[in-house]
């Protein structure tokens, strides 16, 4: 490929906090280091074999203005709504909730012991669509396709579709993104193209890469300068995500669960959930 490859702006390692009911989990954008990557609002990676970290879950809470991305690695998720929705969530699986003018969810864990790891991605809504009717995709692993590449590259494609072809099945996306997951075998490379206009990141959760010649070793987020294409090269096994997105360049009002443009929208969303208009 003849592209300009994105250098790493900054890495971010991560912040470690609580949330929910007590789960503990590493917030990589929401933090001091890293508030926000348009139109990216947040990404947590949370990762237990004990069952103290994340057995409280995620009870009841609500959302306005954004989607919200989980993405499980390892374990079982058992998610319902206000609306009558429920549905588990597991490894490898992808739900995938628009929670739009608003919905109350919960995320607990179906399961009480072993490992339960996974990723939380927020991505944030144009103000035309932050009231527009909630909606799920949601896809098991086997709904999620794999490509295989030279060295043993392997691309797991969430959303978006790579320059071979392959596309994720998260499709008619409000926001533009792309998310793959990518596992690289040590001593491999490699390269795709990133839209110019968008906001990408990589997020390294094993192992040790190259990205444009700096180094990024596991739980380490890269923010990607500018240019068109991304290339990595793995200095052991490793494997990340690669996330890029459309930025929307509008005002965020930030308020707990509710993403909106003006303070004044935010305010209103707290009022609209106290009184029961969720």
């Amino acid at each position: 490929m003849n592209n300009q490859l994105r250098p790493v702006q900054q890495v971010v390692r991560g912040q470690e906090t609580a949330d929910g009911d007590g789960v503990r989990l590493t917030r990589l954008i929401g933090g001091p280091a890293l508030p926000q990557l348009d139109p990216f609002l947040l990404l947590d990676d949370f990762r237990s074999d004990d069952p103290d970290d994340y057995i409280g879950g995620f009870p009841p809470h609500p959302h306005r203005g954004f989607e919200t991305v989980t993405y499980l690695l390892h374990g079982r998720m058992r998610h319902g709504d206000n609306a009558g929705h429920s549905g588990i969530i597991e490894h490898g699986g992808v739900q995938w909730m628009t929670a739009g003018r608003g919905i109350v969810h919960s995320e607990m864990p179906e399961q009480e012991d072993g490992l339960l790891a996974g990723f939380q991605l927020w991505v944030n809504l144009p103000a035309a669509h932050k009231m527009m009717a909630p909606r799920y995709q949601e896809f098991g692993v086997q709904a999620i396709p794999l490509e295989t590449r030279e060295g043993g590259v392997q691309v797991r494609v969430v959303a978006g579709a790579t320059t071979a072809g392959t596309q994720g099945p998260v499709r008619e996306l409000i926001t533009p993104v792309s998310y793959f997951d990518i596992t690289l075998p040590a001593g491999s490379r490699f390269e795709e193209p990133v839209a110019t206009e968008r906001n990408a990141f990589v997020y390294v959760f094993e192992g040790d890469v190259r990205i444009n010649g700096r180094r990024v070793d596991a739980y380490s987020l890269a923010l990607l300068g500018a240019g068109d294409a991304v290339g990595i090269e793995a200095k052991a096994d490793s494997r990340l995500l690669l996330v890029s997105g459309e930025p929307l360049r509008e005002p965020v009002a930030r308020g707990g669960p509710f993403v909106m443009n003006t303070e004044a929208e935010v305010r209103q969303a707290y009022n609209d959930y106290r009184t029961g208009r969720f």
